[in-house]
């Protein structure tokens, strides 16, 4: 059997133990996904062929956190993602559950605060069982290599989500600088802090 196809079995197969233990780790390698966007396109990690690497966060619509950061992400991916690391939002909610957080009120929400990044439904919500979120916002940073994306950091985007004058650990933005100069996150996993995620038991 040609060899990429084994690295390609062996890479899918740890990923689906990954998803099994709860979720991704530090340095595993994440699943790329297709998910529909508010613009009714489908995106995947893939389709950016120039990027270095990505900030997936799973977020919504009604969680006081979520909205919290909406701007502070805004910011973030527009400082980073000409650097190649753009933010990609992934809302993870079933909206029976909450209905704020339905698709038609995702594409009112992304057009009323004008996100510069895409806005992604997990209709099935299996990506971020897989990724292994548990909160709304839950940051994973990824970097791009040549086995897949590797995951670098996990958690929070820093440390003050009601006041952002009062922030003094920008955790995220130090991840992703660290990655720019060549190094490895520190910390490179802190507390998601945010509401849990809706989903059917």
């Amino acid at each position: 059997m040609n060899k990429g196809i084994l690295m390609m079995i062996a890479l899918l197969i740890s990923m689906n133990l990954f998803a099994q233990k709860g979720g991704y780790k530090i340095g595993d390698m994440a699943m790329d996904f297709n998910l529909k966007n508010v613009d009714g396109e489908m995106l995947a990690l893939r389709n950016y062929k120039e990027a270095k690497g990505f900030v997936v966060v799973f977020t919504c619509n009604h969680c006081p956190y979520a909205v919290a950061y909406e701007d502070r992400l805004i910011e973030l991916d527009k400082k980073y993602k000409k650097k190649g690391y753009p933010v990609i939002a992934i809302n993870p909610n079933d909206s029976t559950i909450a209905p704020d957080d339905s698709y038609s009120e995702m594409i009112v929400r992304a057009a009323e605060k004008k996100f510069s990044f895409p806005y992604l439904l997990d209709a099935d919500q299996s990506v971020f069982k897989t990724y292994g979120a548990t909160k709304t916002p839950h940051v994973y940073l990824l970097q791009k290599g040549d086995m897949g994306f590797e995951v670098m950091y996990i958690g929070t985007i820093d440390d003050n989500y009601a006041n952002p004058s009062k922030v003094k650990e920008t955790f995220l933005s130090n991840a992703i600088d660290a990655l720019l100069d060549g190094s490895k996150p520190s910390p490179d996993v802190t507390k998601a802090i945010g509401c849990s995620i809706k989903y059917k038991k």
